[in-house]
């Protein structure tokens, strides 16, 4: 492409997109988020930013979904999906915040600058999926998208407002068609078919209810199971609050975040004694269940507990078909709570890997085994599943015994419900509430698989994050030099104790998450590992003080 036609790159951005603000952002593990009102010239850019990457991939197509995922209303953002549904190549996140920053005089230069870069083929077909979650600020963003892909001569196809996993499923599906068919109808057609089919083989016995109430955040996911909820033929009953009605405000006391974070019942919701409860995230990729006892204490099935369930049923499953000799791992991050580890690595027998903080770490992880199963603990999560274990599976349901080729069958229509390509708060509710019919459970079974280790999160505002160094998958602090040492021991003192700090990738804070074989335990060492970050780290404010 000769730099004369990169001209009405410049002019879209002067005419329509201009930059306004000198706010440096950075392109992290969930894209650009921030205010609404400072994104419309960076989502322009990333729309030029997915033609030169789908020419980069032989004309094969790229996705950008318009969202903040958990965060409040007045914030939006943007991330790009690259071919096979995962999210955007690492190397490529410097060259976004780079054409994300500059100005406007500068942009058509820098657009030249990087297709030399990358080697972009600029005679090729572009093609761009483009998604966009329920804030009232997307459409408009969404128009910047399209600009963007027009503006360097892409073709882009517009989703309208799907959840951030069906965007990722539709881009895997164009560029894989043996994944799917690349629509919304496609993805219910797979993910909830094969849902239908495996809970139509399953009897309902035991302690499993069919009821299920759900909180959607008054986001995509609550909008989309309504749609769902409509065509499962009895086979779960949806009880959904929090739809967007009412004036409800997206992720406002609401959702998967929020009930993780405060340990509490999302507003709107009421459950009675043991009754089983999700909430999705506002983009619906993130899902947590939770139940309140007799006695009213708030009971979370985080992801760590959605992780064990599935990994322990697949297990379960590859004996049955006999195929054992298929390596199944867990990847879990540093916040993964240390009983469900030790549940994991003792009583599953299952490898367990540890990696940073970050679904893209996590999803890499992943793929080194024939069947992978990762979750943060915040809900985010999917399993993935090679070429060769398919394969394998697929044979056993042809050519095994009776027994085996029934368990296979329903562990080929297991996978059907699974979202590859990403964590599907969707997706992972059907996954779940398999689990929970296929063994007559009810969420009381579910929490006694394992005891989680009392555990306290706190944060610590220091001057410069960057002061604070990690290694070991973010569990060992290399600077300051001195911290780590006191890490150590401090947590020497506590039964079961555990402690790591890491920077924010965002703001100039220093989390601090510690465990122990008591509530109280845990609080203490957490304060008094913050104590030590303050001192050692260039601390900002009131030193933290340790529990009365």
């Amino acid at each position: 492409m000769p730099p004369s036609s990169l001209r009405v790159v410049y002019a879209f951005a002067r005419e329509m997109h201009p930059k306004t603000t000198d706010i440096f952002i950075e392109y992290g593990t969930a894209g650009f988020r921030t205010k609404a009102n400072l994104l419309e010239h960076v989502v322009y850019r990333m729309g030029l930013l997915a033609v030169i990457r789908s020419r980069c991939k032989n004309g094969r197509t790229i996705g950008m979904m318009i969202t903040a995922s958990h965060n409040l209303e007045p914030d939006n953002g943007v991330k790009l999906i690259d071919p096979d549904g995962e999210m955007l190549e690492q190397s490529w996140e410097e060259i976004a915040t780079r054409l994300a920053n500059v100005s406007d005089n500068d942009l058509e230069s820098t657009t030249e600058q990087v297709i030399k870069q990358v080697n972009a083929d600029m005679g090729l077909k572009a093609s761009v999926y483009i998604g966009m979650d329920t804030r009232y600020t997307s459409p408009r963003l969404a128009a910047a998208a399209v600009h963007g892909v027009m503006a360097l001569k892409g073709t882009a196809k517009e989703f309208g407002i799907v959840t951030t996993p069906m965007l990722h499923f539709c881009v895997k599906c164009r560029n894989d068609n043996t994944y799917g068919t690349p629509t919304e109808e496609g993805y219910y057609e797979k993910i909830v078919g094969a849902f239908k089919n495996i809970r139509q083989k399953l009897p309902v016995f035991g302690h499993y209810n069919t009821t299920l109430h759900v909180d959607g955040a008054n986001g995509v996911g609550g909008k989309k199971l309504n749609i769902i909820k409509k065509t499962l033929d009895g086979e779960l009953d949806l009880v959904l609050y929090n739809l967007g009605g009412n004036g409800g405000k997206l992720n406002l006391n609401c959702g998967a975040d929020y009930v993780k974070v405060s340990q509490k019942p999302p507003v709107g919701v009421e459950p009675v004694p043991f009754q089983r409860v999700a909430s999705l995230d506002g983009d619906g990729d993130r899902i947590v269940y939770y139940y309140v006892d007799d006695s009213n204490n708030m009971c979370l099935l985080d992801g760590d507990r959605i992780a064990t369930l599935l990994a322990s049923y697949i297990t379960e499953s590859l004996k049955a078909c006999d195929a054992t000799h298929l390596r199944l791992g867990l990847v879990q991050t540093a916040y993964a709570n240390g009983g469900s580890t030790k549940y994991i690595t003792e009583d599953l027998k299952v490898p367990v890997t540890c990696v940073k903080t970050g679904v893209k770490h996590l999803h890499h992880a992943a793929l080194s085994y024939d069947i992978g199963v990762y979750f943060e603990a915040n809900g985010h999560g999917t399993v993935v599943y090679s070429d060769v274990a398919k394969s394998t599976i697929a044979k056993v349901a042809q050519e095994g015994d009776t027994e085996q080729r029934k368990a296979a069958q329903l562990l080929l229509n297991f996978i059907d419900m699974t979202n590859e390509t990403v964590g599907d708060a969707i997706s992972d509710l059907f996954l779940v509430e398999t689990v929970l019919c296929a063994r007559g459970h009810d969420v009381r079974q579910w929490m006694d698989s394992y005891k989680d280790l009392p555990c306290r999160q706190l944060k610590v505002t220091v001057e410069d994050r960057n002061a604070i160094k990690t290694t070991d998958a973010e569990r060992k602090c290399t600077s300051p030099e001195a911290l780590q040492g006191q890490i150590d021991e401090l947590v020497s003192k506590y039964n079961s104790g555990r402690a790591f700090v890491r920077p924010s990738g965002t703001e100039d804070i220093v989390r601090v998450y510690a465990e122990a074989d008591t509530q109280d335990s845990a609080e203490k060492l957490a304060a008094e590992v913050s104590q030590a970050v303050f001192d050692l780290a260039g601390g900002v404010g009131d030193r933290p003080s340790l529990p009365a």
